[in-house]
């Protein structure tokens, strides 16, 4: 395989790189506001690097010993690419938080200083583009040590355990170890993350506006400072982990299914080598158009950070992402054309060259139609939230009732979206077009990571600006970023669900369609079906069992958070004559962090061990089965958690602007049962949107990594094979 074209992703990354530590440099050298703003500040940024500290040294252990379990009985250098994948996800998360702790108190400190919407726009999206970027150019990076490391993809590469010998292919192996490796640090972060941040956002709700009628942020809740360090350990450190790992499996699935599709295995040796070029042209497409996106989102950001920004931050936002969209469609057009024009093609391109790169053009389109469907449903300037928002008065049980036929609405357009976009890539090139299309939705994830981040960090500077008891001025700009940024965000989840919807399917024809390059091709007969449906039927319910795993062990955190935080709340406290120590705060931290995870291990390891064990007793149809039951029930699940709990978090948003405003008087009674109305949905929306759905796309990817990866096991060592 020719593999110099692949060199070109090089000086991409150095580019990504200097432009990454440019912005770092950049935040850290603007203003850093008052003594209170950088007393909360730094109480935030210990309290991250406490939390990350305490969950990496137990996600070590559980690394180590998966990383033997590979090596011994899969591949000996298999448990190497497993720690690659977890390194590599651990430093976008790790420099991406470390970014965001510094650039929330100065996106406070420009709102304060300047009184310019655009401005703050301006220095909390510098403030994204290091976890953005970052996340984009290390998994493409670690990807690329693995890939050039071991001498790319072999098609005649049997495996080699140290202890066993299953003969599967050793390079696709690796390959989908190291996005395995990615993926367990994501569901931990994203678990442990998310039940934190949850946790202490619920308590902080539940005392300061529930209990003893405080404004938001409250510094005498000391719940707060809690609140403030999940937002940035959940929503920066868990989504780069998240997108990390979603970006990484869509290239392994894209190589994974050209092999599946393309390789001499399933064809003939005569189709083989007549189609060679083309078949190097498919594995290398993705790797390139993983850079191109990379470079598209460089110039993106860089054009955005040139332009002065107005008063409206989603126009701004908004026009970043179309120009980081647009570029990466001309780059692909551009390597599909390089790579597979002047070659024999594929009976299944059915637009000759451009196949590939039409496929991945369906995956933009999709992408940014969920996006686009997404802000419909859940931004407080449409009418649906709207609509939810304006039903408030009515009570709590009118306000969740409309939440969830609100977010169950949701669901039918955006799956309609994925299912048109992997219907027509599947037209279009193929099977490999379905794996192209999910990567294609993935393209430009450092643009999406960056605005995504924007969000949280909008968030920190309003909650730094309350507690420093800044002008309320200052408020009002950072809750318009907070808005936007809430919008943000649940597309940014749309578009994780989304491109996990396509990378599982990927993954999971790959599965089904040849059980490992080298081993064998599976066929299913009459006699497979009752496993097949019998494994749809619980992949179903496990992702319930998962779903109910994390609501429980949120709201049982966050009970725990808020009595302790209430013991705390004395009356000299609340009447302001006595202030909250620092042992205060950090206690209440430690707490949470304990809580989080020692709730952070079983969740996950669920969908290791149910493929494991699923496999090992019913046989390799019954864990196809698994795949696609857990898929279907989960991508509901999320987008309804998503849109439904982004929805009741601007419903809240839509009466405190009000208030705000002075278009409502905050005083009067109908605002305080309106508000704690909201406050419910809010509540009953955190967990959906922050933990559950967040989770569900890591989950279904997990499992079907995993289960290629031990496919051969089922093959040879299954009790009963189906």
């Amino acid at each position: 395989m020719n593999m110099n074209y692949l060199l070109l992703v090089y000086p991409v990354i150095f580019l990504a790189g200097l432009f990454v530590l440019k912005n770092y440099g950049t935040i850290r050298k603007m203003p850093d506001g008052t003594d209170q703003m950088n007393w909360v500040a730094d109480r935030v940024r210990s309290g991250a690097n406490t939390f990350m500290w305490t969950e990496y040294t137990r996600i070590i252990i559980v690394v180590a010993v998966v990383a033997g379990m590979l090596s011994l009985f899969i591949d000996k250098t298999s448990g190497l690419t497993f720690i690659v994948g977890a390194c590599m996800s651990t430093m976008a998360c790790v420099f991406g938080m470390n970014a965001a702790t510094y650039a929330n108190v100065k996106t406070a400190e420009t709102a304060r200083s300047t009184q310019s919407v655009g401005k703050t726009v301006h220095a909390a999206l510098v403030g994204g583009s290091v976890p953005g970027l970052s996340v984009h150019l290390l998994g493409l990076l670690g990807f690329l040590v693995v890939f050039f490391g071991f001498g790319g993809v072999q098609i005649d590469s049997p495996a080699d355990g140290i202890l066993l010998s299953l003969g599967n292919n050793a390079s696709i192996t690796r390959l989908t170890t190291y996005s395995l490796g990615c993926s367990i640090v994501a569901m931990f972060n994203r678990v442990a993350g998310g039940i934190f941040t949850k946790s202490a956002d619920i308590s902080s709700d539940i005392l300061g506006k529930k209990r003893h009628d405080l404004r938001e942020d409250d510094p005498r809740v000391p719940n707060v400072i809690a609140d403030f360090i999940g937002d940035l350990v959940n929503d920066i450190a868990g989504n780069c982990s998240d997108l990390l790992e979603s970006f990484v499996a869509t290239i392994v699935g894209s190589i994974m299914l050209a092999m599946t599709a393309y390789s001499p295995y399933t064809t003939t040796v005569a189709e083989a080598l007549h189609y060679k070029a083309t078949f190097d042209a498919t594995v290398m497409f993705p790797i390139l158009a993983a850079g191109g996106g990379l470079l598209g989102s460089l110039v993106g950001l860089f054009f955005i950070s040139k332009r002065e920004l107005g008063e409206e931050p989603a126009k701004d936002l908004d026009l970043a992402t179309s120009f980081s969209a647009g570029i990466t469609v001309i780059i692909t057009v551009i390597i599909s054309l390089v790579l597979f024009s002047k070659k024999e093609l594929y009976p299944s391109f059915r637009l000759g060259w451009f196949s590939p790169a039409m496929a991945a053009i369906f995956g933009i389109g999709s992408g940014i139609a969920v996006g686009k469907i997404t802000e419909y449903y859940t931004s407080d300037t449409r009418k649906p939230t709207q609509k939810l928002a304006k039903i408030a008065p009515e009570g709590t049980p009118f306000l969740v009732t409309l939440g969830d036929a609100l977010g169950s609405n949701s669901v039918f357009w955006i799956t309609l979206a994925i299912v048109l976009s992997t219907v027509a890539s599947l037209v279009v090139a193929g099977i490999y077009g379905v794996a192209i299309s999910g990567l294609g939705m993935l393209s430009f994830v450092g643009a999406m990571v960056s605005i995504d981040a924007f969000g949280p960090i909008a968030d920190n500077a309003g909650g730094i600006a309350e507690a420093a008891h800044l002008d309320p001025k200052v408020r009002i700009i950072t809750d318009k970023l907070d808005a936007t940024g809430n919008t943000t965000a649940a597309m940014g989840k749309g578009f994780a669900i989304g491109s996990a919807a396509q990378t599982t399917s990927s993954l999971i024809l790959a599965y089904i369609g040849v059980m490992f390059v080298g081993v064998a091709v599976i066929s299913f007969n009459l006699s497979a079906l009752p496993a097949i449906l019998a494994g749809m039927i619980l992949g179903g319910g496990l992702i319930g069992k998962f779903s109910g795993m994390l609501g429980a062990d949120t709201i049982m955190s966050a009970a725990k958070m808020a009595d302790h935080g209430d013991k705390l709340m004395t009356p000299d406290v609340v009447s302001g004559a006595k202030a909250l120590q620092d042992t205060d705060y950090r206690a209440l931290v430690k707490e949470g962090t304990e809580n989080a995870i020692a709730r952070m291990v079983p969740p996950p390891i669920i969908a290791i061990v149910a493929v494991f064990f699923g496999g090992i007793v019913f046989g390799f149809g019954f864990v196809a089965g698994l795949l696609i039951g857990a898929t279907v029930a989960a991508v509901y699940q999320a987008i309804f958690n998503g849109n439904s709990g982004g929805a009741f978090d601007n419903a809240k948003k839509y009466w405190e602007a009000k208030a705000s405003l002075g278009e409502i008087d905050e005083a009067s009674k109908e605002y305080v049962d309106i508000h704690k109305t909201v406050v419910d949905g809010d509540t009953i929306g955190d967990t959906r949107k922050d933990v559950i759905g967040v989770a569900l796309d890591i989950f279904i990817k997990m499992m079907s990594t995993a289960a290629n990866t031990l496919a051969p096991i089922f093959i040879n060592y299954s009790l009963f094979k189906f």
